[in-house]
């Protein structure tokens, strides 16, 4: 099993995910600490945080856990995160650049998608999962649509999750969810409660492993 089928299958297994997104390094760290003391295993640094590389660098250093990047949109960029340690790769648009580039470097690759149009392209491309985004009105709803002629698609959720809709979202079909600011709460963020999003962490990770 190559590198990208271990990650491919620990993100199945793991399926929920921790996405920050901030323009304070320390602020990042600090929050995904309390995110992962919260239980989560599969988190996301976008590469807009300042620092996001050295973020990732710091984090994959925890053999527990997954470490990926999102909002790649290049070549260089890509490289940047893997070489720090991500082993996933996530963009807001479906570039087949960065799916090739993803291939090249044996990560998994997690472009942005809407349309069932979008995502098969994605699919036929080389996408390992397809994020959706951004939300539709009803997520579950959505996703369970596609699936329905498009069975063989990974729809990975990355808006539009809360801790109220998540087990409809996996039990929709979708492979996995992440979580930004229905965990990050901007208020909490501002307070630099990591308290509250520890707690917020705790009962999402809860509420997924006990399924209600």
């Amino acid at each position: 099993m190559s590198t990208r089928e271990e990650t491919i299958e620990r993100i199945s297994t793991l399926r929920i995910s921790a996405i920050i997104r901030t323009r304070d390094q320390q602020l990042a760290a600090d929050a995904m600490s309390a995110a992962v003391d919260g239980g989560f295993r599969l988190i996301e640094f976008t590469m807009t945080t300042p620092g996001a590389t050295e973020l990732i660098a710091e984090f994959a250093r925890n053999s527990d856990l997954l470490v990926g990047a999102g909002t790649v949109l290049t070549r260089e960029q890509a490289r940047a995160a893997v070489a720090s340690g991500a082993r996933f790769l996530v963009s807001p648009v479906c570039d087949p650049e960065i799916v090739d580039e993803a291939h090249s470097l044996d990560v998994v690759v997690i472009p942005g998608t809407f349309t069932a149009t979008e995502m098969e392209t994605a699919h036929r491309a080389g996408a390992d999962f397809v994020k959706l985004f951004p939300a539709p009105a009803d997520v579950p709803g959505y996703i369970a649509s596609i699936l329905g002629p498009l069975p063989h698609l990974r729809i990975y959720p990355t808006n539009g999750v809360t801790p109220e809709n998540v087990l409809e979202v996996l039990a929709a079909g979708a492979a996995g969810a992440g979580f930004v600011k229905s965990l990050f709460d901007p208020k909490a963020m501002a307070a630099r409660d990591f308290a509250e999003i520890r707690s917020r962490a705790e009962r999402i990770v809860a509420r997924v492993s006990n399924g209600g």
